[in-house]
């Protein structure tokens, strides 16, 4: 993943940190080190903090545990600063499957909170609960306390948060899933405007949190939107018939040439018919910024590429090109190459379906 160090495998997911939790770190030493901590209260500072993101690796391997129970694969496990992401292949469309997926996160630090608890009560840990301020010695009562924070704070009923996809499962046992996601995502925009007039006067971090989710349940309603409008057709309906091709023997500067001269933002490599990866614009771009304009575009082209069948269901084929992150893929009638999909042509078949709709 770009800008992301891979942490390695856990239940064979890839879990990534973002180069951003880097600004966390230096944060918290910064603002230790104005409160006049010393050198070790500093490194439990940042101990707690690799701790509470290890729990929040936990939060998002529920997700993804749960989803695998219904063949729902994740791609990887990415830590930010503001929290973790599952990057899940889909989201179960039975509103039961969803509220199971979506209930694993919170249930797990649920579980972690519930663990310390007996430890901390048989230890007197809890005689003097004080997390105002954290040190080594209230290092278990803070995780503790963490833990059921972000699980309430995830039970938000607002995208993107959990407790947002929990709303929809709820609402879908009624109403068809686009609708309970606009309905759900309203309700998280009103609690978001809320959020940012209580941060005026209060808190100022509430803005921020106010405008996250105000934003994430936007974009999770136009995402519901977009689905609705491609359910029903199929690849064949936004196929690209007239297929952009470069060979492997030419070069970057020709391929920008190619950029230049057309419309097209994506190519296929062929050999022939054969397949052999796609190139886009940001990865001619990348290689001429390198100076290796005369190199063939072999050497930068997506060799591992995404292929699609011309009768498979166009919701379908867009959602795994968003997951796998792929701006374009080859389609095939059978073995037959017979056209290609890009991420361009299906937002123009999207307004072309949103138009039709209104007349």
């Amino acid at each position: 993943m770009k800008y992301s160090l891979s942490l390695g495998r856990i239940a064979g997911i890839q879990v990534f940190v973002h180069w951003t939790f880097l600004i966390l770190i230096g944060y918290i030493v910064y603002a230790n080190l104005k409160q006049g901590m010393d050198t070790i209260d500093i490194l439990w500072s940042i101990f707690f903090i690799l701790t509470l993101f290890a729990c929040v690796t936990l939060h998002e391997l529920g997700h993804a545990l749960a989803a695998r129970r219904y063949h729902i694969k994740t791609a990887n496990i990415t830590l930010l600063p503001i929290g973790g992401v599952a990057q899940l292949e889909s989201m179960p469309e039975k509103p039961k499957e969803e509220l199971v997926v979506a209930l694993a996160g919170p249930l797990v630090n649920v579980v972690i909170a519930g663990l310390l608890f007996p430890v901390l009560s048989l230890s007197g840990g809890l005689d003097d609960l004080d997390v105002t301020r954290f040190s080594h010695h209230n290092f278990l009562p803070s995780l503790m306390v963490v833990n059921i924070w972000l699980a309430v704070f995830n039970m938000i009923p607002a995208f993107p948060m959990d407790g947002g996809r929990v709303l929809r499962a709820l609402l879908s046992f009624k109403f068809e899933r686009h609708v309970a996601t606009r309905i759900a995502a309203s309700i998280g925009q009103l609690l978001a405007i809320g959020f940012v007039f209580i941060g005026f006067f209060s808190n100022p971090f509430l803005i921020f949190i106010g405008v996250f989710i105000f934003l994430g349940a936007q974009g999770e309603a136009q995402y519901a939107q977009a689905r609705s409008l491609l359910s029903g057709y199929t690849v064949a309906n936004a196929v690209m018939k007239q297929i952009p091709a470069l060979k492997t023997t030419d070069t970057v500067d020709s391929a920008s040439d190619q950029l230049l001269a057309s419309q097209n933002k994506n190519f296929l490599v062929v050999d022939h018919d054969n397949v052999l990866g796609t190139l886009s614009r940001d990865e001619i771009i990348r290689a001429l910024r390198e100076g290796k304009g005369a190199e063939s575009i072999e050497g930068f082209m997506d060799r591992d590429f995404l292929s699609l069948q011309l009768n498979q269901p166009l919701e379908e084929a867009w959602t795994t090109m968003r997951t796998k992150q792929k701006s374009a893929a080859p389609v095939f009638s059978g073995s037959t190459l017979v056209g290609m999909l890009d991420t361009e042509n299906v937002a123009e078949f999207l307004m072309i379906s949103e138009a039709t709709k209104k007349d």
